[in-house]
């Protein structure tokens, strides 16, 4: 049997620890790639809110927030990106990496409006995104300063055809479902409203509380404390059932409009090309938390239905969104730049 000096041995013994240490690395690493959720999350979290603190989005942002921060033992960061109708939030999480460490509150103008709306756009609202679960809805509302001295829509009606372009309604932006409940309203009347665009509702609370617009089409869910304080009144909602978060409130449907819905929701999405396992990781967090019932019940209490669901169902919804938003942008010859 062939002897080795002692050095030599020792040598040799040192070498196949470290291929070994090596080889167990590399299969590590392989089995790493093969299945990622081994890895994350391994740093903190960002949640893009295309809007300013306050409205929906940023509600729910900060409800999936806090309970992933518990689940995950990580970070996660809600960050606020508002402009140009929810695009420049969108914009970022589009180009980023598609790591799950990244993603965005989806909204119905930005997935479903703005495509038809924006003469140019920095990305495509579907393929450009990888669908993760609906989050929720809330009827829209359209309130009105108290001093404009109407009660229900009809009267907002003969006030608006006897002042033709002098009322105002201002939204969260262009393109946003708040400012297309608007062009709707218009569209299925007939009358003449001037169209105010802000980069939130935090912007344009101010200006309907002080006159300086008529009226202003909001969620429910971030409208109801003023609404119940008497600092704004109610006309309607925009569903064609009035919502259990506040039956006072009448439909604009039963008021002598007949078939006007307008519905906000929002999504989680992330980045194109997101592995199927992070996916499905992702919308299994977000069903825990939308689903745990003192969640549930806070979101109902503030106006907000809870309905987690598939990636598969939100890319539908999202399908025929875009197709019914598509024919109102078209008949109302909006184009935003």
């Amino acid at each position: 049997m062939l002897q080795y000096p002692k050095a030599a041995r020792i040598f040799l013994a040192a070498a196949c620890i470290i291929l070994i240490n090596l080889a167990h690395c590399l299969c590590a690493q392989a089995q790493s790639a093969n299945n990622p959720l081994k890895a994350w999350p391994k740093q903190p979290i960002k949640v893009i809110v295309s809007f300013t603190p306050g409205g929906a989005p940023d509600i729910l942002a900060r409800v999936l927030a806090q309970h992933w921060q518990q689940a995950l033992g990580v970070p996660v960061l809600v960050e606020n990106r508002p402009g140009f109708g929810g695009n420049i939030g969108a914009d970022l999480v589009a180009k980023s990496k598609p790591d799950g460490y990244t993603l965005l509150i989806g909204t119905v103008g930005i997935h479903a409006i703005n495509g038809a709306l924006y003469e140019k756009i920095s990305f495509d609202p579907v393929k450009d995104f990888t669908p993760i679960s609906f989050l929720a809805s809330t009827p829209n509302v359209l309130v009105v300063n108290k001093q404009l001295g109407v009660s229900n829509l009809q009267e907002l009606i003969e006030l608006a055809k006897a002042k033709p372009n002098q009322l105002t309604f201002g939204s969260s932006g262009v393109g946003t479902s708040l400012h297309m409940s608007g062009e709707l309203l218009k569209e299925m009347i007939g009358i003449e409203i001037r169209h105010i665009p802000y980069k939130g509702r935090a912007q344009s609370l101010p200006d309907l509380l002080s006159g300086r617009i008529s009226m202003l089409f909001d969620n429910l869910s971030s409208a109801l404390p003023l609404i119940r304080s008497g600092d704004i009144k109610a006309l309607g909602v925009t569903t064609l059932k009035r919502s259990r978060s506040a039956p006072e409130i009448p439909t604009l449907a039963e008021q002598g409009l007949p078939g006007f819905e307008a519905v906000s929701w929002f999504s989680l999405m992330a980045p194109a090309h997101l592995g199927l396992p992070l996916q499905k990781r992702l919308n299994e967090l977000t069903r825990q938390a939308f689903n745990d019932p003192e969640v549930r019940s806070k979101l109902l209490a503030n106006g907000l239905d809870p309905a987690p669901g598939s990636p598969e169902s939100l890319s539908k919804l999202i399908e025929s969104e875009a197709l019914k938003w598509g024919k109102v942008v078209h008949k109302t010859r909006i184009k935003a730049d």
